[in-house]
């Protein structure tokens, strides 16, 4: 789908008197790739160098993950750059059957020689075979803060040794100054991408008791107690930002 084909995100354009929480329903899954490029600050550069990072940890015959895919964006960056690989498994779980759906045709319709299973399922209840590499990009934000630990430590269990995990997330800082003035500037980084003030303002009230941000200390942290051998925050573009985690060889 070229970029001047893909649906504008007009969701919180008009006035709306009731404003329920957010949810990847079929009007978001309508709109979602100009919705998570208009509102994520540096999305393109994530995916793309998620795949790069594959490269590193994926053998021949490896595993993937890819935990609130979406629309399956991360695991065709990363199928991108494994071309060289004859066989991989990868796997995409998303809660939204929207989102599932579509994901599903889309992926079927751009690796049709690869091994694609899309499910919807919660990722907190699914039964991991043993992997390579695990995406989780701009999901464990959408969790219960008591279930994140849970789920990370499934995950640590199910890679590999030397396998990884890659984090993206939406983050908040403990100082107020720094938390105000990225807040402020991805706002208008908002509003250089064209959403209006009421869009913007809409948006937060839907989003504010569904997306719960930690902060990079508390996400490394997380990821150290959970076993992680080596975690380091790679990027980060106003508040956001992403990290890479490995499991140790022993």
């Amino acid at each position: 789908m070229s970029r001047s084909n893909i649906p504008r995100d007009a969701i919180f354009a008009t006035p709306l008197d009731e404003l329920a929480s957010f949810s990847f329903d079929e009007q978001v899954a309508n709109v979602f790739p100009d919705m998570i490029k208009r509102s994520i600050p540096g999305y393109s550069q994530i995916l793309g160098m998620t795949g790069v990072i594959a490269k590193r940890y994926v053998p021949e015959g490896g595993r993937i993950y890819d935990l609130g895919a979406s629309l399956g964006a991360t695991t065709l960056s990363v199928a991108q750059q494994l071309e060289h690989l004859e066989t991989v498994d990868f796997i995409t779980l998303d809660t939204s059957p929207a989102m599932t759906e579509r994901c599903a045709k889309l992926l079927a319709k751009n690796l049709p020689q690869r091994s694609v299973t899309t499910l919807c399922s919660d990722v907190r209840s699914f039964d991991y075979q043993p992997c390579d590499l695990i995406l989780l990009n701009f999901t464990l934000q959408f969790l219960p803060p008591a279930d994140r630990q849970v789920l990370l430590t499934k995950l640590f269990q199910a890679l590999r040794p030397g396998g990884a995990l890659i984090i993206s997330e939406k983050i908040h800082f403990e100082d107020p100054r720094q938390a105000q003035l990225l807040y402020e500037l991805h706002h208008d980084f908002k509003r250089a991408n064209g959403y209006s003030d009421m869009e913007i303002s809409q948006k937060r009230t839907a989003l504010e008791d569904v997306l719960l941000t930690d902060t990079p200390e508390q996400h490394e942290q997380r990821l150290k107690e959970t076993g992680f051998s080596f975690v380091s925050q790679w990027f980060q573009y106003l508040n956001f930002a992403s990290f890479l985690a490995i499991k140790g060889d022993s």
